[in-house]
């Protein structure tokens, strides 16, 4: 019996001793304040292939390893092989709590102007000097007062972040100056008293204003450029919305559920939460919503200038094999970078005006022009 029980200790040893492996706790300097964070790396990581990268915002009340058990969205990487950080709040108020500063909500962040963008796209560089991150697979989901941070994040770093799922939250910036599309799935329960989906002042402690949901994805629809609401299905568990026909290939999906509360739909209810949704998972839901979209169709940083799409021309496009590149301008050299839809590189040819891509697949990719630093992106789409 006692060599039966100390194997088991053993067991559980090396199983703890695992798990801790793949999460680290660490913290950065940023403007005068010692910002913390969760890393979590998928089973099996060992930096060799850049991995998508999920930004996990806890709510009020929360922090980094609340989110993680509410979400299980570590056991989802693990599966799915993707990297899932937990950056937190900055502590302070009355009642001493970690919060985000997403704009008039919430709480001592919002009152105090902290900066949490600024440590979000700090933290971002951080994580890609330390690991392998695809950089045009960077993503943002939060709980409340996290969801209301991702929408902002959508808004101020859209050159970093290719889609955001915020849970039970609302937007609370006026002026939103994203200038580029993102893709948005968005959760909510229609028994949410705290984050009304139809809008106003819910009963949570923070008392503040929160928009109509409807509102603000139409908003993001105009922003996005889609043709608006294309499919809609209402059931006895949830409805569901879609704007799809976007700029850049991006959705904006939504889900109302007719169960659950503030909560994350198919999670793990907290001590002090509502009941969760049975009838939706959003932890799924996002993730497969995430694969489909990347920052491929337009993979540059805001300092890079952009040719215009009447300065070179990329024909035939649909095409069946070769791509030809026509210029303009005078240039003294140029470069062709095809990705796939995920934001995968698989080609690249320099210093010719012809591409060969007979040889892939049928579908949709997208193609990035770098004509002495210019840059010009398209959407291509192969066909037989």
């Amino acid at each position: 019996m006692k060599i039966e029980f100390n194997k088991s200790v053993a067991l559980l040893v090396l199983l703890f001793t695992s798990v801790l492996s793949h999460a680290q706790y660490n913290n950065i300097s940023y403007n005068g304040y010692s910002r913390t964070y969760l890393v979590h790396l998928p089973t099996g990581y060992k930096g060799s292939t850049d991995l998508p990268l999920i930004i996990a915002m806890h709510g009020g009340f929360g922090n980094a390893y609340d989110m993680e058990n509410q979400s299980q969205l570590s056991l989802k990487a693990d599966s799915e092989n993707f990297i899932v950080v937990y950056p937190e709040g900055v502590k302070g108020g009355f009642l001493n709590i970690r919060s985000w500063n997403a704009g008039w909500c919430c709480g001592f962040s919002s009152n105090n102007n902290i900066d949490d963008v600024g440590f979000i796209d700090s933290l971002l560089n951080t994580l890609i000097n330390q690991y392998s991150i695809d950089t045009n697979r960077i993503y943002a989901t939060g709980m409340s007062n996290g969801g209301f941070m991702a929408y902002r994040l959508a808004c101020e770093l859209p050159n970093r972040i290719a889609a955001i799922a915020p849970v039970a939250s609302s937007m609370s910036i006026t002026n939103c100056t994203a200038v580029r599309p993102v893709a948005i799935i968005h959760f909510h329960s229609s028994l949410d008293s705290n984050v009304p989906p139809s809008g106003g002042i819910g009963n949570g402690p923070s008392n503040h204003f929160n928009a109509p949901i409807d509102s603000i994805l139409n908003v993001w629809s105009n922003n996005n450029i889609c043709s608006g609401v294309n499919d809609t299905v209402i059931n006895e568990q949830y409805a569901f919305k879609k704007w799809s026909n976007c700029d850049c290939s991006t959705e904006i999906n939504y889900y109302l559920t007719k169960d659950g509360g503030h909560s994350w739909p198919g999670g793990i209810q907290t001590a002090t939460g509502d009941p969760v949704s049975a009838y939706i998972d959003a932890t799924n839901l996002m993730w497969s919503f995430f694969q489909q979209h990347t920052l491929g169709c337009t993979p540059l940083s805001l300092t890079d200038k952009v040719l215009e799409r009447d300065i070179i021309e990329i024909y035939p496009n649909p095409t069946n094999g070769k791509l030809k590149i026509h210029s303009e301008i005078n240039y003294q050299k140029i470069a062709f970078s095809i990705f796939t839809i995920l934001g995968q590189k698989i080609l690249t040819i320099k210093n010719q005006n012809e591409i060969d891509i007979s040889h892939l697949r049928i579908g949709t990719y997208f193609i990035i022009v770098d004509i002495d630093g210019n840059f010009k992106t398209d959407k291509i789409l192969k066909i037989e």
